[in-house]
């Protein structure tokens, strides 16, 4: 049976091959599926075929770093861009606001001027603010130029998409009243307005979203106000979903802040998390 259908294989080859040679005729590997990775890929292979590479610069939390961001940066840069809307490597930080335990919090500021007043070392709207300012400028600069830098890529944040990646297994201030919950959610979207603050004010000037689910994103912020420099920013959103049709349809969900859009919707597949472009 094997030698009657070689010549067939052969042929058939020869013709793939011929097609493959044509101007204008994509690969057969060409995707338009992205992937985003972090310090638990560290030290694995990473998927050849990718449209898009989004890659965190924490290793979980915001105070640390990836220890493999600078050959996973490398590995997002080489992405094929086969989706327009889509840049070939994207970045996401680890947030949180650790306030409400101040005391064991060596990184919590003292000082500093925001849009919610003077920053002097108490759990408020101020030094959530800047505890979010702080904590976007040390990634940025102690994790992520150093490791652009040694990747021979750009370190100009404005390089590249950032997404402030929001979920409940980091720190987040709660309250056990529905004031005391409000109180809190303000103070939690204090530091994630804090830290987009930093990404787009010069020189940086990024380009910011926000990635979570829509239940986490209520429970750790609340409704966004159209005041807040949160509005208007896009939504990388997660689900769960484990297909790529799932993912599809999660793109026809409402976004986390108001005048963005949905943008990106995340899928798991053999322990790698997937992202299909919106629109």
């Amino acid at each position: 049976m094997r030698n009657l259908l070689r010549p067939v294989v052969v042929v058939a080859l020869a013709v793939a091959a011929a097609v493959l040679a044509l101007p204008g005729v994509a690969s057969a590997a060409t995707t338009t599926v992205g992937f985003d990775v972090s310090y638990p890929q560290c030290g694995t292979t990473l998927p050849a075929a990718r449209a898009f590479g989004i890659v965190g610069v924490n290793g979980g939390i915001a105070t640390s770093a990836n220890t493999c961001l600078s050959q996973q940066l490398t590995w997002a840069s080489k992405s094929s861009g086969a989706v327009a809307a889509q840049p070939k490597a994207q970045l996401y930080l680890n947030t949180a606001n650790p306030g409400q335990v101040t005391p064991t919090v060596g990184t919590w500021p003292k000082a500093g001027s925001t849009p919610y007043g003077t920053c002097r070392g108490a759990n408020d709207q101020a030094c959530s603010w800047q505890y979010g300012w702080e904590r976007a400028h040390n990634s940025v600069v102690s994790f992520f130029k150093p490791a652009a830098t040694a990747a021979h890529l750009s370190s100009l944040p404005s390089s590249y998409r950032w997404w402030l990646d929001v979920e409940t297994d980091n720190s987040w201030q709660t309250g056990s009243t529905t004031a005391l919950k409000a109180a809190a959610q303000a103070r939690n979207r204090a530091a994630l307005e804090g830290m987009t603050a930093y990404l787009t004010s010069a020189p940086q000037s990024a380009t910011v979203g926000i990635y979570s689910t829509g239940s986490q994103w209520g429970q750790i912020v609340g409704s966004v106000p159209t005041t807040s420099n949160l509005a208007k920013k896009n939504s990388w959103l997660a689900s769960g979903s484990t297909s790529a049709t799932s993912a599809a349809a999660l793109c026809k969900s409402a976004p986390l802040a108001p005048g963005g859009r949905v943008a990106l919707a995340q899928y798991v597949q053999s322990g790698l998390d997937h992202d299909t472009s919106c629109g």
